[in-house]
């Protein structure tokens, strides 16, 4: 068993608390980053028809081109931060994604005569992947500089929760603005566009306040006082500075760097479905109207339960190695326990798709999944850290590279799947898909949903074997 519970260096009511203030700013950047990636999928409806698109399929690649750069660059940005601190890193991503995610809105427009057509917004939310890479490992990078080992999971779950949730409530905000509330009288305050223009510039204020307040490292803030850095230097053999010279052949032969991959992959994999295809599915399968505040609510179900699951997670994955000094199972329980029963739920998901009359049922069914799926958030990026140490940012950066792999695999596959559904039924109905009405389109679909959950299902079992070959305490490279 690894023994990682470390004394208390100084009394915790001596201690100044500005990490909190670091953690602060984690979790707004987690939330920004859930509602410029999630408002494409609140949008598709939009987009689909300013795109004259004939199949929700269609919008596969738009997603698979995010989800693909996002991943092909986060070990090159994690390895920036490690080697020149998060600051400058993050700095660059969110003012690089927010210009993209202002010019999504431009799809469908025509500007000097061109037309932003399915092909330009491809390269759009292609370089909007390209900019985003690379947050979530310099976060972890922050947060390493920045909390000892015993608090590490918390740290985590806050941050996921906290994008869970803006993530969740982005369907709800989106259609607020969009729609408006017609129960309430509420008019519509922007189009679509506007939208995400606004979005675009959220990022640029938190950009201020973040060069303003945040250092690299505790000893760089003033405020800080000598209890509070002696507490986070408690497990200071992991939190040194990064040397110039990374060992990349000793951490890429890592067995637990790919065995926190491949687990990554599987759980991304079923998780994507909630920001590109899942309010599609509530529309096709419910006619949920579009603008309404509670079936917004619905689409948003699997991100605001996951954002509970991120921090009842965290509480656990610390719990367990605060008691116990096992980082090996105090990770790798709640990660097999949230895929096996997120698995089990997609399968039902699938055999009651057609028999479940209700939205709202449907909905708690989805939400389970991502409450189950990330319960094992937490303990994945800790894992990074405690695996990482030194180079957190870059292992952090590889399991997320591998991981959106998978995504832009399953935003592809989802599409191609439920396009085939769509054919299919026209071919049965000897029908073309153009001259069918809403209603049968939703039909025809139908077997596609069916078919997706049950590979999610699959997929996530695999991950659930994956944290089996997962050890917390082997770091990827000798100190």
């Amino acid at each position: 068993m690894s023994q990682t519970v470390l004394p208390d260096p100084a009394s915790a009511t001596a201690r100044s608390r500005v990490r909190y203030g670091v953690l602060i700013f984690a979790c707004t950047l987690s939330m920004i980053t859930y509602l410029d990636r999630a408002c494409i999928a609140a949008a598709a409806t939009w987009i689909q028809q300013s795109l004259g698109l004939k199949s929700r399929g269609d919008l596969g690649i738009v997603f698979s081109a995010f989800a693909l750069a996002y991943a092909l660059f986060e070990v090159p940005t994690g390895w920036l931060g490690d080697v020149f601190g998060p600051k400058k890193v993050l700095i660059r991503i969110v003012l690089w994604w927010s210009a993209f995610t202002a010019l999504t809105g431009l799809a469908g427009m025509s500007i000097g005569g061109a037309f932003i057509g399915l092909g330009a917004l491809v390269v759009i939310r292609f370089l909007f992947g390209m900019g985003e890479a690379g947050a979530y490992p310099n976060i972890t990078r922050a947060l390493h500089n920045w909390f000892p080992v015993q608090e590490r999971g918390r740290a985590q779950g806050a941050v996921w929760m906290a994008g869970r949730i803006l993530g969740g409530l982005t369907f709800v905000i989106f259609g607020v603005l969009i729609a408006g509330i017609s129960a309430w009288n509420v008019s519509p305050l922007m189009t679509w566009r506007q939208a995400f223009w606004v979005f675009g510039a959220i990022g640029v204020v938190w950009c201020v306040g973040f060069t303003l307040w945040f250092r690299d490292r505790p000893e760089q803030k003033p405020s800080v006082n000598e209890a509070e850095l002696a507490w986070i230097r408690s497990s200071a053999a992991e939190t040194q500075a990064s040397r110039p010279r990374v060992p990349w052949l000793e951490i890429l032969s890592s067995r637990n760097l790919w065995a926190v991959s491949l687990m990554y992959v599987c759980l991304a994999y079923g998780w994507y479905f909630n920001i590109t295809y899942m309010a599609a599915f509530f529309e096709d399968r419910y006619a949920v109207p579009v603008g309404s505040l509670l079936t917004n609510l619905y689409k948003g179900g699997p991100l605001l339960l996951g954002a509970v699951g991120c921090l009842v997670g965290g509480l656990l994955t610390d719990w367990y190695v605060q008691r116990t000094g096992d980082r090996r199972w105090g990770r790798r329980l709640f990660g097999v326990v949230g895929l096996s029963l997120a698995s089990g739920v997609f399968i039902v998901c699938s055999l009651v798709c057609r028999r479940v009359p209700h939205a709202l049922w449907f909905a708690l069914l989805l939400s389970l999944t991502g409450f189950f799926a990330d319960l094992t958030m937490p303990s994945a990026w800790s894992v990074c850290q405690d695996i990482g140490r030194r180079y957190a940012a870059i292992v952090a950066g590889f399991m997320n590279m591998v991981g959106n792999l998978g995504g832009a695999l399953a935003s592809y596959v989802t599409g191609r799947i439920l396009t085939h559904s769509l054919q299919s039924y026209s071919a049965k109905m000897d029908m073309p898909v153009d001259v069918m009405s809403v209603a049968q389109k939703a039909e025809g679909y139908l077997a596609g949903y069916e078919t997706s959950f049950l590979v999610f299902a699959a997929v996530f079992a695999v991950g659930a074997l994956s944290w089996l070959l997962i050890d917390a305490s082997r770091p990827v490279a000798r100190e």
